[in-house]
């Protein structure tokens, strides 16, 4: 945002902040954040390689939407999750490790 808008929108009583500050995020919460969508995008860049959500979801014994939930970051989706699914894909855990370490903190 500009800084002639972000004036704007102050001297009219709103209040601009980031997300983290509005949701008032500890750096924990942040990172964890931050590693679960680090996850998501890895494990969607690799099942795009080597098979649909409905495979993937028959591997887990999951379902196809919930598969595309975990592959957008969904909030409802855990961790382990994630890497389950990743372990299905293939991955092993170096790169679900390489994954994680690409979030920039």
């Amino acid at each position: 945002m500009d800084n002639a808008k972000r004036e704007r929108l102050e001297a009219k009583g709103w209040k601009v902040g980031t997300v983290t500050e509005f949701l008032e995020l500890s750096p924990e919460e942040v990172a964890l954040i931050d590693i679960k969508l680090a996850l998501s995008q890895s494990l969607k860049e690799r099942r795009q390689k080597l098979m649909t959500q409905a495979e993937l979801a028959a591997k887990l014994q999951s379902s196809q939407p919930r598969i595309a939930k975990a592959e957008n970051g969904d909030a409802s989706v855990s961790i382990e999750l994630l890497v389950k699914a990743m372990l299905a894909t293939g991955a092993t855990p170096k790169d679900i490790a390489q994954a994680i370490a690409r979030v920039d903190h």
